[in-house]
């Protein structure tokens, strides 16, 4: 077992406030955008979408606002103009972070992000100078209130589908696929009607770094929330161990 609480850290962040759930749906709904555009408005014949669905049910996005955000999608298609943008920096102490966006102004993106990691004493890098130290892997949160299948069973059912690893934590299972995998192993569990608390492709750190200066953890997490609050940022990974 683990002792890190992935499940709390999640419940954490989505009960946070309303602000930080209006956040999450915009990204869900520029994701939705991306992945129309790419692939097409039905789910059936476009995985990506399908895999942002399920992102969308696992933050409790109502199905009418995502059938929204695909219909609009596919009225709009020429009109989304989103790109993916990835930043590598370094925090306090050498804390790596990895900061995705997506954005229709790559230079208004990229002050903000530097601003955020200048405000928190931090510095941007060049790209890989930090990445190399991550995984990308597709993880699957399963909370254990939620779920009233056994351990073992749910084990089987995310190995046969292609799952890396399987653990379970204190109140939570955790699913660990490839990310060529993660489709294929998440649909799986959803056809057995196992809920999932995230369900994503993610930057999963080889290494954790604690933080005992307060000042430096309160310049980290001036970093961390700026860049929580900037629309155009999807995703935020760091190495810093917050437990």
């Amino acid at each position: 077992m683990s002792g890190h609480s992935k499940f709390a850290n999640i419940k954490h962040k989505k009960e946070k406030n309303d602000a930080a759930k209006g956040k999450i749906f915009t990204i869900i709904g520029r994701e939705i955008a991306v992945a129309v555009k790419e692939g097409g408005p039905d789910p059936a014949n476009n995985s990506k979408l399908r895999d942002v669905i399920a992102k969308a049910k696992a933050n409790n996005m109502p199905n009418d606002t995502i059938d929204r955000g695909i219909k609009k999608a596919a009225g709009d298609a020429n009109a989304v103009n989103y790109e993916y943008v990835t930043y590598e920096g370094y925090g306090p102490n050498g804390i790596a972070i990895i900061v995705e966006a997506l954005t229709d102004n790559k230079n208004r993106t990229a002050a903000n992000v530097r601003s955020a990691f200048t405000k928190g004493n931090g510095s941007i890098g060049t790209k890989g100078c930090v990445s190399y130290s991550f995984d990308q892997k597709g993880q699957i949160i399963i909370s254990k209130e939620d779920c009233e299948m056994n351990a073992d069973d749910l084990m089987m059912i995310a190995l046969d589908a292609g799952a890396e690893d399987f653990s379970e934590e204190e109140d939570s299972f955790e699913v660990i696929t490839a990310p060529d995998d993660f489709s294929a192993v998440r649909e799986a569990l959803e056809k057995e009607g196992i809920p999932m608390a995230q369900a994503e492709v993610t930057m999963i750190p080889q290494n954790y770094v604690s933080l005992t200066d307060e000042a430096a953890v309160n310049s980290l997490q001036r970093t961390l929330d700026l860049l929580d609050e900037d629309d155009d940022v999807q995703a935020v990974y760091h190495n810093w161990d917050e437990e």
